[in-house]
């Protein structure tokens, strides 16, 4: 076995599920094409024998690279102003039923190119990979027609090709029904099932089908419709669930085994247990809950007694969550919705991994996965979590390279 890189001096995080503690351990990593080969004595073996590239971590605290599980962070335009009407006391229901909220923000990209969009987002995306992520997921959904959201997509693939991170694209034209559409949500969704997904699907550029269940977006039983044609043409599901009221999102995506459920602050305690059930990961969103003010958080103390894995993104869009910070995300869900520091790592590590359907080959630091990174100036895995505004990023590692 000819390592091509060794990792020695780090203070190992594995967070895989037999070392799920927050006891890091003094390991040496070792890697081959990108991937893990060897962990510990087996690595420090390598070492001897081989001769190839030794890395010094000095000591450091090393987890695997965080993983942002659910962003829109392809997006044109300010809704800086909806903020403002927000702090005067609108609700976010009234400002999108008047047009604002996700219209505004397709209005904003209409009529840009695909290298414009994806130049609008690179300091977005520089941001969360400042603070050590190495796999990211981008949603479409500002773009509503087919060409718009293809375009909106290659430009989410555009990102991997233009910095060192792992891209997971999904699609979510279900997002908001546009302006005076005719024959209504149901038409709507009747064209995403027979004509948009299929040449979603046949483009290979989405790897999940999202949708928005709420009040002022998509039904269930709409919702539904466009779950079944995905599942049908071999794509997984997601879903925005239970936002802002109690829709029984969650209990529809564990019907159609779901990726995942995202928000879930009005979930009650049936859809958690079909969540269980189905295995499906409970995404939390603290940034839209920070921004927009709620006061009705997810059932934290429900999904950790069924079992429901715990995952934690930033939700990074112009209007309701308008952050580029995992870490901030991190520490928002341990104050707000009271998480543990083991609980945010893992919810940005391991659990995100399996809310992009992804754990195969990352979250964890496992001989076999690919040998992403972080590594921290920090004595303690807590100050992750804690020390809201730090930058303590020493150096990020994706697929083996220091980048």
């Amino acid at each position: 076995m000819n390592a091509t890189r060794i990792f020695i001096g780090g203070r190992v995080l594995r967070l895989c599920a037999e070392a799920s503690t927050m006891r890091p351990e003094r390991l040496a990593i070792a890697t081959r094409d990108g991937r893990i080969c060897a962990l510990g004595r087996e690595a420090e073996r390598l070492r001897a024998a081989a001769g190839d590239e030794v890395l010094d971590l000095g000591g450091r605290l090393v987890t695997p690279g965080l993983i942002d599980c659910h962003t829109h962070i392809i997006y044109a335009g300010s809704r800086a102003d909806e903020a403002e009407r927000r702090l005067a006391g609108e609700s976010y229901t009234t400002i999108a039923r008047g047009g604002g909220g996700i219209l505004r923000t397709v209005a904003s990209c209409k009529g840009l190119d695909e290298s414009r969009l994806l130049e609008a987002a690179l300091p977005r995306v520089d941001a969360l990979l400042s603070e050590g992520v190495t796999t990211l997921e981008i949603k479409s959904g500002y773009g509503l027609t087919l060409d718009a959201e293809l375009m909106l997509l290659r430009a989410a693939r555009a990102v991997a090709a233009r910095r060192p991170v792992s891209v997971s694209t999904t699609y979510l034209a279900a997002h908001a029904l546009p302006p005076a559409y005719p024959g209504g949500a149901d038409a709507f969704i009747e064209r995403l099932c027979l004509q948009d997904l299929p040449a979603v699907a046949a483009s290979g550029l989405a790897d999940a089908v999202d949708g928005y269940c709420e009040a002022f977006a998509f039904s269930a039983a709409q919702i539904a419709r466009l779950f079944e044609r995905a599942r049908a043409l071999g794509l997984p599901v997601k879903l925005h669930a239970d936002q802002l009221s109690d829709m029984q999102g969650a209990a529809l995506a564990a019907r159609y085994g779901a990726l995942s459920a995202d928000h879930l602050e009005y979930t009650d305690a049936a859809s958690v247990a079909a969540l269980a059930r189905s295995g499906s990961v409970a995404v939390l969103l603290p940034g839209a809950y920070y921004f927009l003010r709620e006061r009705h958080p997810p059932p934290v103390q429900a999904l950790r007694a069924a079992g429901v894995p715990i995952a934690v993104a930033t939700d990074c869009n112009p209007g309701t969550s308008p952050l580029s910070s995992l870490l901030t995300a991190m520490n928002l869900a341990a104050v707000q919705f009271g998480l543990t520091s083991s609980e945010c790592l893992a919810g940005v590590t391991r659990e995100a991994a399996r809310a992009l359907g992804l754990a195969a080959d990352r979250g964890t630091i496992e001989c076999g996965k690919w040998c992403d990174l972080a590594v921290w100036n920090v004595d303690s895995p807590a100050e992750l979590v804690h020390a809201l505004g730090a930058r303590p990023l020493q150096q990020r590692i994706w697929h083996g390279r220091s980048v």
